[in-house]
Formats: structure tokens, sequence, C-alpha cells
């Protein structure tokens, strides 16, 4: 028996819905679904240290340097993911040496922070304030470009006071005090027109003229005590960098 036409076309249309679909495309469509993303804990925290012998941490063990003791603070007041800081340092680096060495290791940033200290050796070797002032500027410009080109992530310490320690007093202590604060008095002027942080720590440097505990016994370099006191206060500010 021939079915009508109508029957026929009915037939046909139960049996299409019929048709299994795949689960995932009954479930999701054709909308496409985003990669789930769950928050950077584990993002790396770049932070470069430059500088001589008081960066390198000179006469005390690598974990007493400001810069380890930095990272140690920041891990501390819940900064995570800092990793052990770059350091381009060697005790008697002058402005002039340092920026030699950055062109030789050409580090490779950006890096969240960047911090500098240097201008002791400038003057212990006589350097003229001029040519610091020039050697500076470079730098300071060197440290926002490996700072991403941001200048409120570069660090600059001021220059410690080696006059009251007891190699110091060998020379003209008053001589060397006032050449460091004209040596400070060029790395500020600097530091503040481009912008970046200043951090002076030479009048905590001064405090050993009356605690021997912050010198090493090399009687020259600070002490892990001393450094721990610098990085008391540039740990904060970094702290801020990387939040």
């Amino acid at each position: 028996m021939r079915l009508p036409v109508i029957q026929i076309i009915l037939l046909l249309l139960i049996n299409s819905s019929c048709v299994k679909k795949d689960p995932m495309e009954v479930s999701l469509g054709n909308t496409p679904i985003a990669p789930v993303i769950q928050p950077g804990s584990n993002i790396e925290r770049k932070y470069l240290a430059l500088g001589d012998s008081y960066t390198v941490g000179h006469a005390v063990s690598p974990a007493e340097s400001y810069p380890i003791q930095t990272k140690t603070w920041l891990k501390e007041n819940g900064i995570k993911g800092i990793n052990d800081p770059q350091i381009i340092a060697t005790s008697g680096w002058t402005t002039l040496n340092l920026q030699a060495a950055i062109a030789r290791e050409n580090p490779a940033g950006p890096y969240d922070v960047v911090s500098i200290l240097i201008g002791v050796n400038d003057q212990y070797q006589g350097s003229d304030t001029t040519g610091y002032r020039i050697h500076f500027t470079e730098l300071i410009e060197t440290c926002i470009s490996l700072a991403d080109n941001i200048p409120a992530h570069v660090v600059v310490l001021s220059i410690p006071d080696y006059s009251v320690t007891p190699f110091g007093k060998n020379f003209d202590v008053k001589r060397i005090s006032r050449e460091i604060d004209a040596f400070n008095a060029i790395n500020k002027e600097i530091a503040l027109a481009y912008k970046v942080h200043y951090l002076d720590i030479t009048s905590s440097t001064r405090e050993a003229a009356h605690d021997p505990d912050l010198i090493c016994p090399d009687g020259l370099h600070p002490s892990g005590i001393e450094y721990k006191k610098w990085a008391d206060k540039l740990g904060p500010i970094m702290q801020e960098i990387l939040k």
C-alpha cells in the first residue's frame, strides 16, 4: 500500500530527530571555550644589582650581602617568585669599570627592579666630580633601559662613608667625608632628575664610628649586620614596585 505523500514527509522528520548527536556538540554547540588561566602565582621577578664591593658583599658570605638579604626580606614579606639577584659588581670598580662590565656581560633584561650603588672608588682614586656626573648619568640611563624603561623600577643607593672605618682613619677623614657628600649630592641630583628611587644609606654607615659590629674584620667593609639595615630599607621600596 502506498502511503500518502504527507505521511512520508512526517516519517522522515521523525527519523531525523532521533539521530544521535555528538555529545560535545550537544553540550557545547558551536561556542568556543576559552582556556582557564590561573592567577600567576609562579611569576618570576628579576632583580639586577649593580655596583662594586658594597654590592658584591666583599668580606661577608653571599647570604649576608644586601641584595641577597633584600631578596630574603621580600620573601618574608609576601613577595613571591623573586629570583636570586643577578649581581654585576666587583671590588674596586669605578663608574667606568661598571659601564664596561655591563657592556661586556650584556645582561638580558627587562628586569623588574634594578639597583645601583657606585662611586666610592671614583672618590678613592681621585676622580673629579665632573667625570663622575657624566658616567653616573649614563649608568642611570642604562638602568632605566634595563628596567623596561620604567624609571620607578630603579633604585639608587648612596655611597657609604668609609672615613669612620679603621681603614679610613689612615687618611684625612674630614676630606673623605666631605668628598663622599659631594659625590652623593651628584648621584641624588641625577636620581631625582630621572625620577628614580633614591635611598640614603650614608647616615647609617656613619653609625659604625660608635659601633664596631657594623664593620667587617677587614676594617673597611660593612658587616652583615650593616647590610641588613640596608635591606630593611630597600625591601619596602622593592615591595611596592613588585606588588
